[in-house]
């Protein structure tokens, strides 16, 4: 199988030399999945920004090639050259037999586009619940919200994290879906849990990193790590952020560390706060987890840490400093907790076990295609 990820964010997550640049969570999923399926023996690709690396140069066995500058291209005009121009250049040189790209955005349309002229299979995964709601989502501008869902309605196959995603992707958008899993990275050897709570995330308003801040000046004694850079527009709030923290002398704020560095911190963690208004899946909770590291969140996707006995939910800043206080006073209770987080992991994520939806998927693509091909050429002949 040739397939192709357009993730314009994967190259940090891939090449350690690239490490300084924005990732979010489904750069780490698309990236973990690309690993996985290279091990297996099928040809991998990638269409990423233009960091400046070589294209199609190849890392781990994955050839990257590299569509426009974040940067590059005037206001308006940009968005045909060269956004789309770049984009669909980089997209030809992969020459896959399936494309796959995820979280909501203009892109969706242009592969959507692509792949349709080209003949080619095109898979979206949901990255987020408000990939699945009309009225949520995280995109900007109107053009590109109708671009969106255009470009959604033409997928040859929808994934996403959850049975929730699924049932609110068909109420507002009238699409069927699969579930998937998501991948994570082994745990990071032992250490010493140096660290009492902590936070990761980009920093901007829907993550409520004030949350995080209330929670430092509550829980004094408490040795807290903030991690996280700012988002385009969020400039303000991350300065505000960072001056707020250093008036707290029991709060660390790192700012943005690279994939790598800010995986090494959950195996020094004893809990992971997560104080969001909106998620998917966190990829957080499962590089929290797979440490032994129990979620203390106001957020619960589909049950799962209350289930589980992974950490606690809370639905309120005083809910919230109360579990941390318990927790973090109870060592048996914390160690149990964590204990059940490994378990957890090693029982429900083994990488084989969340691979086989995604084949499943991708393979019934391929052969669909291959018998439509051969009714055409059939057909083709017949009226010769």
């Amino acid at each position: 199988m040739k397939i192709c990820f357009l993730g314009l964010d994967n190259l940090p997550v891939l090449s350690p030399e690239h490490r300084e640049h924005y990732v979010g969570g489904e750069s780490v999923q698309q990236t973990l999945l690309a690993r996985a399926l290279t091990a297996r023996g099928h040809e991998v690709s990638m269409v990423t920004a233009d960091y400046g690396q070589a294209d199609g140069a190849v890392w781990e066995g994955i050839r990257v090639h590299k569509a426009y500058r974040p940067e590059a291209g005037l206001p308006v005009l940009r968005f045909v050259h060269p956004r789309w121009s770049g984009l669909w250049s980089a997209l030809a040189r992969a020459d896959a037999q399936l494309y796959y790209t995820s979280c909501a955005g203009m892109q969706v349309a242009l592969l959507a586009l692509f792949c349709a002229r080209r003949g080619r299979r095109f898979v979206f995964r949901s990255a987020s619940d408000s990939d699945c709601d009309r009225s949520k989502l995280l995109i900007r501008y109107a053009r590109d919200r109708w671009l969106y869902a255009w470009g959604l309605r033409r997928a040859d196959a929808i994934l996403v994290q959850s049975a929730a995603q699924a049932a609110s992707l068909a109420g507002h958008f009238g699409l069927a879906s699969r579930v998937t899993g998501m991948l994570v990275e082994p745990a990071s050897a032992e250490q010493e849990r140096d660290i009492d709570v902590l936070w990761v995330a980009n920093i901007r308003r829907l993550k409520r990193p004030d949350r995080m801040l209330a929670l430092a000046g509550e829980l004094p004694e408490a040795a807290i790590h903030m991690v996280g850079g700012p988002l385009p527009g969020e400039e303000a709030l991350y300065g505000e952020v960072r001056r707020e923290a250093a008036r707290r002398p029991n709060l660390v704020f790192h700012g943005r560390l690279s994939y790598h560095d800010a995986s090494a911190l959950y195996a020094r963690a004893r809990l992971l706060v997560n104080t969001s208004e909106v998620e998917g899946f966190p990829n957080s909770y499962l590089q929290a987890w797979i440490n032994g590291v129990p979620v203390v969140s106001y957020l619960d996707p589909g049950g799962v840490i209350a289930r589980n006995g992974l950490g606690a939910t809370v639905g309120s800043p005083l809910g919230m400093h109360a579990e941390v206080r318990r927790l973090l006073g109870d060592r048996s209770a914390l160690a149990a907790a964590g204990a059940r987080c490994r378990a957890f992991m090693e029982r429900e994520f083994a990488e084989d076990r969340i691979l086989a939806p995604y084949l499943a998927a991708f393979e019934e693509l391929l052969r669909s295609r291959i018998r439509t091909a051969g009714i055409a050429a059939t057909s083709a002949r017949r009226h010769v």
